[in-house]
């Protein structure tokens, strides 16, 4: 093995552990499971003007105020309706020193998986026009290949402002 296959081996490793799995249409996603706040079921969203699409809008939360955003929008895909199986993952996100609860809308919240680091490869390079920063690897499992998410890179750090505003 050379060096960077080792250094690559290495750093896949060391994202290993538990990571909550869920579905945005076909694509299986992870999140690591200690970002994860709670699932909840769809609430009423209170829209907020003059926000990106992908920005649903803010719910109460046992008396907090949560922005939440549309994964699906987010990485480009069109709106779905929403089903039974919608719902809400609230995670915390966290950008330089500030720290950020949000929740993220899904299509479907499948499992936890105890992914450990053989499972995980290197997220491909798709060029220059694709950004992919957000992406912690590619997970195998025995049924399909999961996207394990950084959430904390999936909202640049102006998006997180522009959400810290927004919530009040």
């Amino acid at each position: 093995m050379n060096n960077q296959a080792a250094e690559n081996a290495a750093d896949m490793s060391e994202l290993s552990g538990k990571y909550l799995t869920f579905h945005l249409g076909d694509e299986g996603y992870g999140l690591e499971i200690l970002k994860v706040q709670e699932i909840i079921g769809m609430l009423e969203i209170t829209k907020i003007p003059q926000t990106p699409n992908y920005v649903k809008g803010v719910i109460n939360l046992r008396g907090k105020v949560i922005p939440v955003i549309d994964l699906r929008l987010k990485f480009g895909m069109p709106e779905q309706e929403l089903t039974r199986k919608t719902c809400i993952i609230v995670v915390q996100v966290q950008k330089s020193d500030t720290a950020l609860i949000i929740g993220i809308v899904v299509d479907e919240v499948s499992e936890v998986l105890n992914i450990s680091g053989e499972q995980i490869e290197a997220a491909p390079s798709l060029g220059m026009q694709v950004n992919t920063h957000f992406i912690l690897g590619m997970a195998k499992t025995e049924s399909a290949v999961k996207i394990l998410l950084d959430i904390d890179k999936v909202l640049s750090a102006e998006e997180m402002n522009a959400l810290t505003r927004a919530s009040g």
